[in-house]
């Protein structure tokens, strides 16, 4: 058996971003965990429902059905309503891990959402990244302030 070895040049990929969003804490948290769950959306109204488990150790993926499916990853650190965090391979792959944080304040009725997206591998850089989470961000602002109401 022989060994192949090549060498590669180890990518970082970064995506932060910061909303306000005009809703209390504890419904945009809830938001969060809705617009990454069933009412995910692959690209712009296209549904790709997901699995969210908001627990530690949770998983987060898409059931296909039949035991069919993709794990994006698992929650690596939840503090409701302030925190949620995810690591594992999102929506690459190939050799890459990821970190997603979501980082929430309040004040005055106004919630912080705090974002970033990390990546080391083998990263190509994408604009549908930026795109994809932008879109995100968007849904759960959007729904967060719908609750609101």
């Amino acid at each position: 058996m022989a060994l192949t070895v090549t060498e590669q040049t180890v990518h970082l990929l970064e995506f932060v971003r910061e909303e306000e969003i005009a809703a209390p804490i504890d419904m945009v948290f809830e938001s969060i965990l809705e617009q990454m769950g069933p009412e995910n959306e692959g690209p712009p109204g296209v549904a790709m429902p997901m699995v969210l488990e908001a627990w530690p150790g949770g998983r987060w993926y898409r059931d296909l059905g039949n035991n069919a499916g993709h794990l994006w990853g698992h929650v690596q650190a939840i503090k409701p309503p302030s925190l949620i965090e995810i690591c594992g391979p999102l929506f690459m792959s190939y050799a890459a891990v990821s970190n997603v944080q979501y980082r929430l304040s309040e004040a005055n009725g106004v919630t912080l959402l705090k974002f970033s997206h990390k990546s080391m591998g083998q990263v190509a850089p994408d604009p549908r990244v930026e795109m994809g989470w932008g879109h995100l961000i968007g849904r759960i602002h959007s729904a967060a302030e719908k609750r609101k109401r």
